[in-house]
């Protein structure tokens, strides 16, 4: 997992939570990296489930709860960082439909060794998309604030549905109807 999603982690573990919670949720859990990262380096997943879980324990927030949080953080550095790749869209679901073929594409040739999530268009129509999210790290509540957060920059409101294809949350269909 690449660095950067640690470093934002933490930043907004220390925005939400302070200092001495990121010092906390560090030095409650066993990391490789002693809880070091930089935003080009790459860490185990394990390192980031760790981290969530504690601050999960901590605060007695769920981890899909705190997931999506965080997805709605990350958006912001997506929007301060890459401009550029929003605003090649129109609408909010133009763009969702397009992670697949453009927006992780972008991200590839930023961080060529990132491990990406797939998402397969099923359905798209007016206001109208069906997708299945299928990553062997159950995310999908971070997919699921990214696209909160896309409706919201397109001042668009959106119902977003999911149905877990696989029980561990490993595949999921995400239901989308713009309003």
């Amino acid at each position: 997992m690449k660095g950067i999603v640690f470093t934002e982690f933490l930043e907004l573990v220390e925005d939400k939570f302070g200092l001495e919670m990121v010092d906390r949720i560090i030095e409650n859990a066993d990391l490789p990296s002693n809880g070091v990262y930089t935003s080009v380096g790459t860490y185990s997943f394990s390192e980031m489930l760790q981290l969530l879980q504690n601050l999960s324990s901590y605060t007695n927030i769920s981890t899909d709860d705190l997931l999506q949080v965080y997805a709605e953080h990350f958006f912001s550095v997506i929007e301060t960082s890459y401009p550029g790749l929003i605003a090649t869209y129109k609408d909010p679901i133009e763009m969702l439909s397009s992670i697949e073929n453009h927006i992780h594409v972008e991200v590839m040739k930023i961080y060529p060794d990132a491990e990406l999530p797939t998402f397969v268009i099923e359905e798209k129509g007016e206001g109208y998309l069906k997708m299945i999210y299928k990553s062997s790290r159950a995310m999908y509540r971070f997919g699921l604030g990214l696209m909160n957060k896309t409706f919201e920059h397109f001042n668009a409101t959106a119902n977003i549905e999911f149905e877990k294809i696989k029980e561990d949350g490993t595949e999921v269909r995400f239901i989308i109807h713009q309003q």
